[in-house]
């Protein structure tokens, strides 16, 4: 895609700081600098979200969250990882080309990935019915 920034990265016409590539993947430092080591793991190949995806790319990018992940926690004195994505402008999808977001986390370090502070009323019988896939 022409005008998506990670299409840009991944032909090298726009910079990154690469963490871990292969035939399929690549995987950079999320410059905003929110968390230390935020990755930003995107498929070489343009999809918009996880819904637009090939399964062959869910794979191999559930395989690098994996590989990165680990490496995280065992090589770079991380303790835990929260890895994400968002699919759609209702979720905050800023950039419409499919990607994690591996967050390497440590004990005390400020960060908040759970605010959901708000508790509602939803009946969860009723939700249930709704979204189930099992008959």
């Amino acid at each position: 895609m022409e005008n998506c920034i990670f299409c840009k990265i991944i032909a090298q016409t726009a910079p990154c700081y690469k963490i871990y590539e292969n035939d399929y993947v690549l995987a950079f430092l999320d410059i905003a600098k929110n968390a230390e080591g935020h990755i930003i793991l995107v498929p070489k190949t343009h999809c918009v979200n996880l819904l637009d995806a090939s399964e062959e790319q869910v794979i191999e990018l559930a395989k690098a969250t994996k590989i990165i992940s680990k490496h995280l926690l065992e090589k770079c004195g991380f303790t835990g990882i929260n890895t994400f994505n968002a699919n759609g402008e209702s979720a905050q999808q800023t950039v419409p080309h499919f990607h994690i977001h591996i967050i390497p986390r440590k004990e005390k370090d400020g960060l908040e990935a759970w605010r959901l502070e708000e508790k509602f009323n939803f009946d969860l019988n009723l939700i249930h019915k709704r979204l189930t896939l099992i008959k």
